[in-house]
């Protein structure tokens, strides 16, 4: 595998999203759907929240990318995923899917299976019990947090593969994983796991990155490591949870290569077929 920096492609894609201003779908849930939009617009995409099935065929088709995230679910809503999703793959858009508290409901877990088997999913991204939950490995899950799994880089090569695609398990240590390649990425700070919504941010960031980097495991791993630096700089400016929100925006804005490139802690390494 020739030597990869990412460091540097992360820099690159960020500067890409600034240029290009990629417009991300997203059906999203209720509960992060304002600072899923917000994160997006800080980091120089523009986000829009479209999810009657009478128009997300209509919508997508503008999109460089389709986040899809099982927060707040109804029926309603997992009919418009699923057809926004099929005209995400009929014009190539890449689908991002978010499976917040597979393992928790029969209803989360099945509506996270009907997606893995009408759509083609490019990335995955969740916590260590929901991709366990996917991968078909035990874990434990109260409400939407992971309690407990299995190793989280096998986790990641697991899900990976039940998707064949890019799996993403968040964490201390996010872990990026496909076929034949795993990143692991050391940024971050946990204030991030203080407030609601971090991971389904996480999501639509890793969405914007796939609307200009066409490797579906680099533009995961470039997201997680941007919005982690982004998160260390609103970590140092903050007293708390409460102002550390405010302050993770600004930091995602304000993201330029050379923060970028002395920050980035992150590695690849190749391994076998899961």
């Amino acid at each position: 595998m020739p030597e990869l920096d990412l460091a540097e492609l992360t820099a690159q894609s960020v500067t890409r999203i600034r240029e290009r201003t990629p417009l991300i779908h997203n059906i999203t849930n209720f509960v992060v759907m304002n600072d899923t939009a917000n994160v997006l617009l800080a980091l120089g995409a523009s986000p829009v929240m479209a999810h009657a099935i009478e128009e997300v065929r209509e919508m997508v088709a503008y999109a460089g990318a389709l986040v899809l995230n099982i927060g707040t679910l109804e029926e309603s809503w997992i009919e418009a995923m699923l057809a926004a999703g099929a005209e995400a793959n009929a014009r190539g858009i890449p689908v991002v899917l978010d499976p917040v508290g597979a393992g928790a409901t029969t209803l989360r877990t099945t509506t996270t299976e009907r997606i893995r088997s009408a759509i083609r999913v490019a990335v995955v991204r969740g916590n260590a019990a929901e991709l366990a939950t996917i991968a078909g490995m035990e874990a434990k899950i109260r409400g939407v947090d992971s309690v407990s799994s299995g190793a989280p880089d096998s986790v990641a090569r697991l899900a990976a593969a039940r998707f064949g695609g890019t799996a993403v398990v968040s964490g201390a240590v996010d872990y990026v994983a496909d076929a034949t390649r795993v990143a692991e990425v050391r940024n971050g700070h946990p204030l991030m796991g203080r407030i609601t919504g971090s991971g389904c941010m996480a999501t639509a960031i890793v969405g914007a990155f796939l609307a200009v980097e066409p490797d579906p495991f680099l533009a995961a791993a470039e997201a997680m490591i941007a919005f982690g630096i982004a998160g260390e700089l609103a970590a140092e400016r903050s007293a708390g949870p409460g102002t550390f929100r405010p302050h993770l925006m600004d930091a995602v804005a304000a993201l330029d290569e050379a923060t970028i490139l002395a920050r980035a802690k992150a590695t690849i390494r190749e391994t076998a077929a899961a």
